[in-house]
């Protein structure tokens, strides 16, 4: 007789969680392959352009980065909470601090929101606002390469936090609807894993662009 809440495909609920981590992990390792190629791109045309990228990174905005990982390290550690929480079946403690990433997930895309909008102000916006007297010291063309590379890479970030965020939303509207998140543990797990590699991708982020301009 199969164990309550476990699908007929899976013997018991450790063959479903081994499933489930085992699918987990092959699509982080798609999602590693994915920003790894970004990341090495990156690499190639800094090395070929170091000051034209030292000069656009000197155009970002470090205390809002700064700001940013602060709020998604913060993040992580409620989701490790909640993911315990969820382990000892203390429902409202795992709606509660899941609660607050999602708060501090937002929080980031607001801050990020207002990065971007500094930066079209700023007319260092490639293709959208960008006006070559704005740089000094380096080719434009080459400072509008380093800042094609920053919205490609911190937009795609921006939209895997928004997945998670939605992810969250949708799991304590779960949660709270089951009124147990006995059978939700799982996904707490599964969706940790996901926002923890989220931010370890920021922390990989933040010293290629930021930090370039600030040394």
């Amino acid at each position: 007789m199969a164990e309550r809440g476990v699908a007929r495909q899976f013997d018991d609920s450790g063959q479903k969680h081994a499933a489930a981590t085992l699918g987990m992990w092959i699509f982080l390792a798609g999602e590693i392959l994915f920003f790894g190629g970004m990341f090495i791109g990156y690499t190639v045309y800094r090395i070929r352009y170091p000051n034209a990228f030292h000069v656009g990174s000197e155009h970002l905005y470090l205390w809002i980065a700064v700001a940013n990982t602060a709020i998604l390290l913060t993040s992580s550690l409620f989701v490790a909470l909640a993911h315990h929480a969820a382990g000892t079946d203390d429902s409202h403690k795992s709606q509660r601090l899941l609660s607050w990433t999602i708060a501090l997930g937002l929080a980031f895309l607001v801050l990020k929101g207002l990065e971007y909008y500094l930066d079209y102000q700023e007319r260092i916006v490639p293709v959208l606002a960008f006006d070559e007297s704005a740089i000094e010291g380096a080719e434009a063309s080459n400072v509008q390469l380093f800042l094609i590379f920053y919205f490609i890479m911190t937009g795609i970030h921006a939209v895997h936090v928004t997945v998670g965020v939605a992810v969250w939303t949708v799991l304590v509207l779960m949660i709270r609807r089951a009124r147990s998140v006995v059978g939700y543990r799982n996904i707490v797990e599964m969706a940790g894993l996901y926002w923890h590699f989220v931010d370890v991708v920021w922390l990989f982020l933040l010293p290629l662009l930021y930090l370039l301009g600030a040394s």
